[in-house]
Parts: structure tokens; sequence; C-alpha cells
């Protein structure tokens, strides 16, 4: 058994392979301009579209952020996981699933920006709570991995 991963950590990993793209997709917030009165519910793709058209540079950087750090991170730690992968590399993986985390803190001041500025109303639905979860979960789990190595190493 020396070298393996607890299979609960790898199933919950997997479980984000296809938790992530839901996150992706379901509505984020729900967004009020008070002076356009129009009503829009937001999901990280919908936003992503939205700032292809309006700035290709902020664009390219979200996309970094939302998707692919998180998706590779997910996926290195699956191969991690099932020994595809070198554990040595458990800190960079976890760097990048740090990095994700940028995105969760740009919603956070966009919504504060928002209810702070008085220009609209925001209501955060549960894509959000999804989006941020998966990326909490993420981490977590890249850190009990880690732990888990460390400690049948040392065994």
């Amino acid at each position: 058994m020396k070298g393996r991963v607890p299979w609960a950590l790898a199933l919950a990993n997997l479980a984000l392979v296809g938790l992530f793209p839901v996150a992706w997709f379901a509505p984020l917030m729900t967004v009020q301009l008070w002076r356009w009165g129009a009503e829009r519910e937001v999901s990280v793709i919908s936003g992503l579209q939205a700032l292809w058209a309006d700035d290709p540079g902020l664009a390219l950087l979200v996309t970094f952020f939302a998707i692919v750090a998180p998706t590779v991170k997910v996926l290195g730690l699956a191969l991690v996981h099932f020994r595809r992968l070198s554990p040595r590399l458990l800190g960079a993986l976890f760097f990048v699933g740090r990095l994700a985390m940028a995105d969760v803190f740009l919603i956070a001041v966009w919504i504060v920006a928002f209810k702070g500025l008085g220009i609209g109303r925001v209501e955060v639905l549960w894509g959000l709570w999804l989006f941020t979860g998966c990326i909490l979960a993420s981490l977590a789990l890249s850190l009990l991995t880690e732990w888990s190595w460390r400690r049948r190493r040392a065994a």
C-alpha cells in the first residue's frame, strides 16, 4: 500500500472533473442595472463571452483563472492519484489551484462594486456557491493528497 492515495481522495477529485463544467454554465448571479432596468443572469461562460467581445486581453486572463487553472489542477491531481504523475509536483498543482481562487475574488469584487456603488442590484445564485465550493474542494483535496503522500513516505 506504500505510495497509494486513499481511494476517497481520488473519487472526490474525479467528481470535480464533472462538477467544474456544471459550475461554469450555472448561473452565478442575477444582475440588474438601475439605468437600463434589464435583468440578466450571469454564468462564468456568459461572462467570458461578453468579455471576449469587449476586452480579449482580460478575457484571456479570466479564462485562464476560471477554466484552465482549475482544469489543470484537477486533472494533474488525478494523474498523481493514479500514479501517472510524480507526487513531487503537488506543490505546483497547489499553486495552480491558488490561481483559480483569483477568479472567485474577481467575482466578489464585482458584487461589492455593484452593491456598494448603488449602480444596480445583484442577487447571488447557486452557481456561485457551486463554483466556489469546487475551487475550495480542489484546494482541500490537494492539501490532503500531499499530507497523505508525506505520511506514507515517512512510514
